[in-house]
């Protein structure tokens, strides 16, 4: 019951906070960006079974791999891509809580 809280507490949550403090004046775009990191969540479609309540999402999607983590870090070093790279950064860290939790 709390592990969905804290789930998707980040996943909306925490972008939220970023774009308060961090782009105050455009914070709404900011967000919507940010928030728009969760499409990396269509890789699951490719999974067999499409949900698993006991999966790790961390290494096993694609877009869930190390080597996609390193490059949505990297996005975060450009300001044109930093928004990008942020909100997946920050998917990630709530998929990465999500696994810890289980």
């Amino acid at each position: 019951m709390f592990q969905p809280i804290v789930h998707y507490g980040i996943h909306f949550g925490l972008p939220l906070v970023v774009a308060l403090l961090l782009f105050k004046s455009n914070w709404k775009k900011a967000y919507l960006i940010m928030i728009l990191g969760m499409l990396i969540d269509l890789d699951h479609l490719l999974a067999t079974p499409l949900f698993d309540p006991e999966r790790c999402s961390i290494n096993f999607h694609p877009l869930h791999t190390y080597y996609a983590m390193i490059v949505y870090v990297i996005l975060t070093l450009f300001k044109k891509t930093r928004l990008i790279g942020l909100g997946l950064c920050i998917h990630i860290i709530a998929d990465i809580t999500d696994c810890a939790m289980m």
